[in-house]
């Protein structure tokens, strides 16, 4: 179970890292379009005139993606701020307790926030809903990404909860708080 866990937050981080890597391919390409057509003039000859349609607006979707697809890898590789000016006084056992109560917390709002996100996706996809740039794009699509990273991040937060239970968090010696 645990190696099937670190897989599905390992997959969500990977695909948060291609979201980043397209919106840098998209971005480059854009730029040098741009520069091209300067050069282009320049020299007198024609600009190709190239654009990435709706770049910002696909830009904005891939970084909202990006954003909630990475939230369960980071939990789990413990790279998330935390907060822990009270609990890092406590002993080990009442600290352990207070973090997967946090945790479960945590998980009820994540749970909730995928619940909405995937109401607000199946809404979108009966009304046809699209974008409103150059490129109609479906909001179903953008809006299931978003769900899907909170779904896998609820599952972290409570594998993260059922660790700190156990007595086996990933917190304890981090250093990883503020």
């Amino acid at each position: 179970m645990r190696r099937t866990l670190d897989t599905l937050y390992s997959v969500a981080g990977a695909l948060a890292a291609l979201c980043l890597v397209a919106i840098a391919v998209l971005v480059a390409l854009q730029i040098g379009a741009r520069l091209l057509d300067y050069a282009l003039v320049f020299t007198g000859l024609t600009p190709t005139r190239f654009i990435v349609p709706s770049l910002a607006e696909i830009a904005g979707f891939l970084l909202a993606g990006a954003t909630f697809l990475a939230l369960a890898d980071t939990l789990a590789k413990n790279v998330h701020i935390r907060v822990d000016l009270v609990t890092a006084r406590l002993p080990d056992r009442p600290r352990q307790i207070v973090d997967g109560c946090v945790a479960l917390i945590g998980a009820g709002i994540a749970g909730f926030g995928t619940y909405a996100t995937g109401a607000l996706a199946l809404k979108s996809l009966e009304f046809n809903d699209v974008s409103y740039g150059m490129i109609a794009i479906p909001s179903a699509l953008p809006q299931s990404v978003l769900t899907l990273g909170l779904a896998v991040f609820t599952i972290a937060l409570i594998d993260e909860a059922m660790l700190a239970f156990a007595g086996q968090d990933r917190i304890a010696g981090s250093g990883g708080g503020v």
